[in-house]
């Protein structure tokens, strides 16, 4: 089978310089193929430029579905996407037809838990558009009203799903280097409580739901179904007030013209407490600007906000 590769997945791949991601991208052809016979696909081009880590292509099932096939190489991040996709079962999410997941071959899988393929057939959200075409102020109602739909979901008891403790607990570990690496980018107190906000926020929540954790604009869909639905989530379970962050670190002219009012805006639309949203915000910022200078004087002007004080 002659497989179209995405630009986004070629260089994403030739740049990870993981010879396990390489040989995984050359089985593709055969992996797709398989999948195809098996859920009796028929293919169309696989979209461009595409994502980094999977080819995902328009599809038609034996049922006459309109379908989306989405092949990832597995990383860590992301590894439970298709059991948190499951689990929405089309609450706010598209909806999942079938799945396979396979780990990683014998001769070696990608470092840090990377490695294997997730295999998704999933509803074609039509028309697609991506949510990133409307108003950043009208983005923030979507976002809310999907976070509202999403976090009620129960959790199945004996989920899989890790916890954002974990998450925050490895980002807080490389953010400890990096801020001693370089200590310009930020006054030492203003990284301790942070970091220490970092550390603390994930563990005294009061409410624990299935969080997607990457949340923005470009993973959300217009839809028939539904007005609008969540694609590509990197599903944890924690804290539903960490889940606005990514849509507000992507809010970059409101970010760094009001950062407090802006998390408390878009906290209201969720039904989130916005003084816990302000301090998540702070700590994610102080997180990431030892690389993302651009958070730096984000960081320094919601330190002045009473909810971080």
């Amino acid at each position: 089978m002659v497989l179209t590769v995405p630009s986004n997945l070629a260089h994403g791949t030739a740049r990870s310089g993981d010879p396990a991601r390489v040989a995984w991208l050359d089985a593709l052809p055969g992996v797709v193929a398989e999948l195809a016979e098996r859920w009796g696909l028929r293919l169309g081009d696989p979209f461009e430029p595409g994502g980094t880590c999977s080819w995902v292509a328009p599809a038609h099932d034996a049922a006459g579905r309109d379908a989306v096939l989405k092949v990832a190489w597995r990383h860590w991040e992301a590894r439970d996407e298709a059991a948190g996709m499951a689990a929405w079962a089309g609450a706010g999410a598209a909806e999942v037809f079938a799945v396979d997941d396979r780990p990683p071959s014998p001769s070696g899988g990608g470092g840090g838990g990377d490695g294997g393929t997730t295999a998704l057939l999933l509803e074609r959200c039509r028309p697609g558009t991506p949510l990133t075409e409307l108003p950043v102020a009208e983005q923030h109602g979507v976002i809310g009203a999907l976070l509202r739909q999403l976090h009620a979901v129960p959790l199945a008891d004996g989920h899989v799903f890790r916890s954002l403790t974990s998450l925050c607990d490895a980002w807080g570990a490389s953010a400890e280097r990096g801020h001693a690496e370089h200590p310009e980018a930020l006054d030492a107190g203003l990284v301790r409580e942070g970091l220490r906000l970092w550390h603390d926020l994930p563990r005294d929540a009061g409410r624990r739901d299935l969080l997607v954790t990457d949340l923005h604009a470009a993973n959300v869909l217009s839809a028939e179904r539904e007005p609008w639905l969540l694609v590509d989530p990197k599903p944890h379970v924690g804290d539903p007030h960490y889940d606005v962050v990514q849509h507000l670190l992507n809010c970059e002219v409101e970010l760094h013209a009001d950062p407090a009012g802006l998390a408390r805006r878009v906290a209201g639309e969720a039904d989130l407490d916005g003084d816990r949203v302000v301090r998540w915000l702070f700590a994610r910022c102080v997180q990431e600007c030892w690389e993302w200078a651009a958070l730096r004087p984000v960081a320094r002007r919601l330190a002045a906000d009473a909810a971080v004080r």
